[in-house]
């Protein structure tokens, strides 16, 4: 598990796990994206690249043996992941390579991510061409 954790996103109910419910998620100072940004980015990247956030979380966040990853947070530093690890489901924090300010690096740093995940491992990434398609939670 790397970095400092973050409060994750309210999940669909509305209920964050973990944070303190009567503190707004975009309540740090510094940190551009506002909850539902980040509860936008987390449902679209647990809902179509599922399976990229476990290669991320296996080979960035340290976790190998991780047999499903979700996406629960973000900020301006880094992608925050729920990662279940022999039955238990563990906080993984995977830093960004810079910090961010603008919802268009968040697809930016998901790929670098993504891609660093792929060579990590000796696999290829998908094409260049579906990686550039525009991505609703993402954009």
């Amino acid at each position: 598990m790397t970095g400092r954790p973050h409060r994750p996103a309210p999940d669909d109910a509305g209920h964050p796990s973990d944070a303190d419910p009567g503190k707004p998620l975009d309540a740090d100072a510094g940190q551009p994206f506002d909850a539902d940004t980040v509860r936008a980015v987390c449902r679209h990247m647990n809902a179509d690249h599922a399976d990229d956030s476990l290669l991320i979380c296996r080979t960035l966040g340290g976790c190998p043996d991780a047999t499903r990853a979700r996406a629960t947070g973000l900020d301006a530093d880094g992608m925050d992941f729920a990662v279940a690890v022999a039955g238990i489901e563990v906080p993984v924090r995977i830093p960004f390579a810079r910090r961010i300010s603008e919802r268009a690096e968040i697809r930016q740093e998901v790929v670098r991510m993504y891609e660093q995940a792929c060579d990590a491992l000796g696999v290829p990434p998908r094409s260049a061409e579906r990686n550039s398609r525009s991505r609703p939670g993402l954009k």
